[in-house]
C-alpha cells in the first residue's frame, strides 16, 4: 500500500501565521437574546444603566422613619416619644402627593418602603415600643441610617458592565436591576465535528477486531462548547472521497451551513488520504477557496494537521489519534474558535516543575508531552505519562504539559520545566502512589476514592517507585523486589525514611492463548520460551515482574522482548489479541482475560510509605483498609491473599 506524503511540513510558527491571513476575513457577529438566555453568552457591548438603582430613598428594614435629630440621646431607660403619623408605607407604597412629616412624628415603614419626606433616618422596630402618646425610641439614630439613597448602587449612565465578558448569574441580576430585558452578545459560532474512519463505531455500537469507539467527536464537541462555540455532531464518515467531498459541501454551502468544520482521522486503505483529496476537489469547484493552507507541522504528536479554507469556512483535518487531536485542536483551532466567539484568550496558567527523570525528544519538531504534577522536597516533579498519541485518557489523568523545542534532544533528570497547566491551578491529591501496578492495588484505591479521597497514581515500576520516595514525590510506592540473596521481598529495597507495610501474596505466571498459540502443549514450556518460536511481550525496565522475568530467561532475549507495558493487564490484552503469543502477568488477570496460565512465582506486594506522610489522612485510610478482615477477604476472592 502506497500513501502520499505530506504536501509539506512547516514548523509551528510558519503554520500559525499561514493559518491565520488565511481566516483574516472572519470575524465575531452580534445578536440579541432575551436575558433568560443571556447566561454563559459573550457581552457585546457596555451596558450602561438608564435608571437609578434604587429610584427612590428606599428604607432597608422595619421600622419607623425619622428626623435623627429627634432622636439624639434616647436610651432604653429613658425612651424619646415621638408622634405616630396616620401613614403607614408598605413596600411599593410612595407617600401621597404633598406628604410631609413634621419634626417629632415617626412614620411607620416596612423594609423596602419609599422614605417620606422630611425623614432622614429609620430606627428599627425592634428599638421602639408602643407608648400612649406614640411610639418610644431606645436607641439614637445618625441621618441615613438604614436608608439606601435614590442612586446610591447604581446612578443613571453608570457603565455597569464591560463588554467581552462571559455573563454570570451576578451579571444578568444586574441588567435585570437596570430594566434590561435584551442584551446583545456575540453570536456563537457553530462548529461542525466530523469523525473519518471505516475503523471507527458510534460509543454503543459492536467492535470487530481492528475497529475502534469514537471518542474524538464527543471529546472536539464538548471541547467547541468550552470555547462558547455551538457543537455540531454530524455523524461518522467511512473513508469514501464522494462521501466526504458531499458531507464537507453540505457543511460549507448548503442551508444549514456552518462557520468551522472539523474533521479527524481518515486516512484510506489504498493510496493518498481521503480528507486531503475531498478538501483539494472541493476547493476547485468552490469559489472563495484558497484551500489547504498547511499540511503537516514539525509537531509531537499530531505532524499530519491539515489546515484550510473552503468557500471561505475554515476547514481543519485533525489527527486521528485522540491525543494528537487534542493537543492540535488547542494549538490551531482553538484560537481562532476564541476570536470569533470573543471569548478571551485565557491567561495560560503555568508552574515551574522538575523532571524526575529523562524525557527523550526528537530533535527536528516541537514535541509535547502530558505530565503528572506530584509534590516533593524541592518543589514539583513532572512525570511524563508516555502514553502516546493513540491514548484516550492520557488528557484525563494529566495535570498539565510540557513543550520541548526542536532544537532539545532530551531534557535532563533534574531539570526544571515550565508546565503548562490544563486547568488553572494544580490539583493537589490526597494520597500520591508511585509504583508497581497491580489490580488488588486499584481495588483498595477504588475503596479511597469512594470515601471522598483524590488519588492520583502513577504506574513507572517498583524500582522507580522507591526513587519516587527517596526524593520526596509521593506518599506510597506497591513493591514486590525480591532480594536474590535473602529471599525475602521489599525489605532491603527501602531508602531511608521509608517503611512497609504488609500487603498480600499474588500469584505472577506466564500466560499464553489456551488455544492457537502452540505453548499450550508443550511438556516444557520454560524452555520454549527462551526459543525463537514465540514472541513475547515484556514489562516495562524497574518492575518487580519485568525483573522475574529476566531471571527466568537468564539473559536470552526472545523475539518481543523490546515490546514493554506497564501494566498486567497490558500483558494480557497483548497475548489475547495475539499480538504476542506469551507474557508474565498476575493469575487473576489471565483468569478475567480466558488465558492459560502457568505459575511461576507466589510473590509478596507490599506498600512502602514514606514515615513524614504516616499519619496523612489518606495513608491511614488504606492501612486501615489493608487491616479489614471484609477487605481482606474480597482481596483473597480477586486473587490476593
Amino acid at each position: 500500500m502506497r500513501q502520499r506524503q505530506f504536501l509539506n511540513v512547516v514548523d509551528e510558527d510558519a503554520a500559525h501565521a499561514a493559518f491565520s491571513n488565511a481566516c483574516s476575513h472572519l470575524g465575531s457577529r452580534i445578536e440579541q437574546v432575551p436575558l433568560s438566555r443571556a447566561l454563559g453568552r459573550i457581552l457585546a457591548d457596555d451596558v450602561t444603566a438608564a435608571v437609578d438603582v434604587p429610584g427612590f430613598d428606599r428604607s432597608n428594614v422595619d421600622g419607623f422613619a425619622v428626623h435623627a435629630i429627634d432622636t439624639y440621646g434616647a436610651e432604653e431607660l429613658e425612651p424619646i416619644i415621638l408622634a405616630l403619623s396616620d401613614v403607614t408605607l408598605a413596600a411599593g407604597d410612595a407617600p401621597r402627593e404633598g406628604f410631609d412629616t413634621p419634626s417629632g412624628t415617626a412614620v411607620q415603614i416596612a423594609t423596602g418602603g419609599v422614605v417620606p419626606r422630611g425623614t432622614d433616618a429609620v430606627v428599627m422596630i425592634e428599638h421602639t415600643e408602643p407608648v400612649d402618646a406614640g411610639i418610644g425610641v431606645s436607641r439614637s439614630v445618625a441621618p441615613g441610617s438604614n436608608i439606601s439613597y435614590a442612586g446610591s448602587d447604581i446612578g443613571r449612565g453608570d457603565t455597569v458592565l464591560r463588554r467581552g465578558i462571559a455573563l454570570t448569574s451576578r451579571d444578568t441580576a444586574v441588567m435585570a436591576a437596570v430594566g434590561i430585558d435584551h442584551v446583545e452578545v456575540i453570536s456563537r459560532p457553530r462548529v461542525a465535528v466530523v469523525s473519518t474512519g471505516d475503523e471507527i463505531v458510534a460509543p454503543g455500537g459492536f467492535l470487530t477486531l481492528g475497529q475502534v469507539f469514537d471518542s474524538n467527536q464527543p471529546m472536539l464537541l464538548d471541547a467547541v462548547a468550552e470555547l462558547g462555540c455551538e457543537p455540531v455532531p454530524s455523524g461518522i464518515a467511512p473513508d469514501d472521497l464522494d462521501t466526504v467531498e458531499s458531507m464537507l459541501e453540505a457543511l460549507v454551502t448548503g442551508p444549514d451551513a456552518v462557520d468551522v468544520v472539523l474533521l479527524s482521522g481518515g486516512t484510506s486503505k489504498g493510496e493518498g488520504d481521503v480528507n486531503s483529496e475531498a478538501v483539494t476537489r472541493l476547493a476547485a469547484r468552490l469559489p472563495n477557496s484558497p484551500g489547504i493552507v498547511v499540511h503537516g507541522v514539525a509537531l509531537k504528536p499530531g505532524k499530519p494537521i491539515l489546515l484550510s479554507v473552503i468557500a471561505g469556512t475554515p476547514v481543519v483535518v485533525l489527527p486521528g489519534f485522540p491525543t494528537s487531536a487534542v493537543f492540535t485542536f488547542h494549538e490551531f483551532v482553538a484560537p481562532l474558535l476564541r476570536r470569533l466567539s470573543g471569548v478571551p484568550d485565557d491567561v495560560v496558567h503555568t508552574v515551574v516543575a522538575l523532571a524526575p527523570m529523562r524525557i527523550s525528544s526528537v530533535p527536528g519538531r516541537t514535541e509535547y508531552s502530558l505530565v503528572d504534577l506530584v509534590e516533593g522536597e524541592d518543589g514539583l516533579a513532572a512525570y511524563p505519562l508516555g502514553a502516546g498519541s493513540g491514548s484516550v485518557t492520557a488528557f484525563g489523568r494529566a495535570d498539565g504539559f510540557v513543550r520541548i523545542p526542536a532544537s532539545t534532544e532530551y531534557v535532563a533528570e533534574g531539570e526544571r520545566l515550565t508546565v503548562r497547566l490544563l486547568e488553572n491551578r494544580v490539583r493537589v491529591p490526597d494520597l500520591v502512589v508511585i509504583g508497581s501496578h497491580c489490580v488488588g492495588l486499584d481495588y483498595l484505591l477504588g475503596l479511597l476514592t469512594a470515601d471522598g479521597y483524590r488519588i492520583k497514581a502513577i504506574p513507572v515500576g517498583s524500582t522507580a517507585g522507591l526513587a519516587a520516595l527517596a526524593r520526596g514525590e509521593g506518599d506510597v510506592a506497591g513493591t514486590h523486589l525480591l532480594d536474590a540473596e535473602t529471599g525475602r521481598y521489599n525489605e532491603s529495597f527501602l531508602p531511608e525514611g521509608v517503611r512497609l507495610v504488609s500487603g498480600y501474596d499474588r500469584r505472577q505466571g506466564i500466560v499464553f492463548r489456551a488455544t492457537g498459540s502452540g505453548l499450550a502443549n508443550v511438556d516444557d514450556l520454560f524452555e520454549e520460551i527462551r526459543s525463537d518460536r514465540y514472541r513475547m511481550v515484556n514489562r516495562n525496565p524497574g518492575s518487580g515482574t519485568r525483573i522475574l522475568i529476566d531471571q527466568l530467561l537468564d539473559g536470552y532475549q526472545p523475539p518481543g522482548y523490546l515490546h514493554q507495558v506497564k501494566t498486567h493487564n497490558g500483558v494480557a490484552a497483548a497475548v489475547e489479541q495475539g499480538r504476542a503469543d506469551w507474557g508474565m502477568t498476575l493469575e487473576t488477570v489471565a483468569s478475567a482475560a480466558g488465558l492459560g496460565f502457568s505459575f511461576v512465582a507466589n510473590e509478596r506486594y507490599d506498600f512502602a510509605v514514606r514515615e513524614d506522610r504516616w499519619d496523612r489522612p489518606a495513608v491511614t485510610a488504606l492501612r486501615r483498609l489493608l487491616e479489614n478482615e471484609q477487605v481482606r477477604a474480597h482481596l483473597a476472592e480477586i486473587g490476593f491473599s
